[in-house]
């Protein structure tokens, strides 16, 4: 960005698709799958009331409680979630669930499913979240993590934890019953 002869800009916003040279990353080298910086993205979630659910893989831990993803108190039986497609089909070798900053709203507990789908799931899909409306119902998610106790404004690591699935490329984070999370890391290696 040049100014001539000055001036000044309050915001300048580049639009595109993060491009990740995969050729330079060693096939035992652990990398963040899920990191929006290497090609992650969040596609979907039930509810984001408080907070964007991009903000889960976004870098950095997060500033404060509207930099992470927040859904309301639910009123109903049943839990929150987000679907993540990975930057790079993987193998998960370790996650992090981040509650900084959330600390009486934080979810009492977290799970996580993977699936490897042949076609990515489409990064534009339908507003109303609902998985029958994109197809997306009968997904033969598998347990990755089981679920696990939180706790408040915390990294939670989780490694002996994990099942063995081998490669996948779509997570599903999902939060009991509601909350709010700062970040969501997926360290792992990449698979061919």
């Amino acid at each position: 960005l040049h100014i001539y002869p000055d001036g000044g800009v309050a915001r300048l916003r580049v639009y595109g698709e993060p491009h990740m040279d995969w050729s330079t990353i060693g096939a035992d080298q652990i990398i963040d799958l899920s990191a929006s910086w290497h090609g992650g993205l969040a596609l979907a979630c039930n509810d984001q009331h408080f907070g964007d659910m991009g903000n889960l893989i976004a870098p950095g831990r997060g500033k404060n409680m509207g930099d992470g993803w927040e859904t309301r108190r639910r009123r109903t039986p049943g839990n929150d979630w987000v679907i993540l497609r990975l930057a790079r089909k993987g193998e998960v070798r370790k996650i992090e669930v981040d509650t900084n900053f959330f600390k009486g709203n934080y979810p009492d507990r977290c799970s996580v499913d993977a699936v490897f789908l042949p076609v990515d799931l489409p990064s534009n899909l339908p507003a109303d979240n609902s998985p029958e409306s994109w197809g997306t119902a009968n997904i033969a998610w598998q347990t990755l993590l089981p679920e696990q106790k939180l706790q408040a404004d915390r990294q939670h690591f989780f490694e002996a934890e994990l099942q063995t699935l081998g490669a996948v490329n779509h997570l599903r984070l999902n939060i009991f019953p509601d909350g709010g999370v700062s970040r969501f890391r997926v360290s792992g290696v990449k698979a061919d």
